[in-house]
């Protein structure tokens, strides 16, 4: 069950990342890479000692998607609040 939260944490750092690298924030995308390789990396670990345990596979993949659209769905709103005050 951690890495389902790991997964959804996860995506909302690489939704972040991604809109810090499209809007070339040099300190800011590298900081978030930074955090980014150390939750890899104890994902890997973590995936690596259970490999044949497929629910941890799911739960994560559940994770990094659900996260994935709360952070698309957030930068949306935001997007569309900046649109109306214009």
């Amino acid at each position: 069950m951690v890495l389902f939260f790991i997964g959804v944490i996860e995506m909302l750092i690489v939704t972040t990342w991604t809109r810090a690298v499209t809007r070339t924030k040099i300190m800011a995308s590298g900081t978030i890479t930074l955090i980014n390789i150390f939750i890899w990396y104890y994902v890997l670990q973590t995936i690596l000692e259970d490999i044949n345990n497929w629910n941890t596979i799911v739960l994560y993949a559940f994770g990094c998607a659900l996260g994935t659209m709360l952070s698309t769905y957030y930068f949306s709103l935001r997007e569309r609040d900046r649109e109306i005050k214009q």
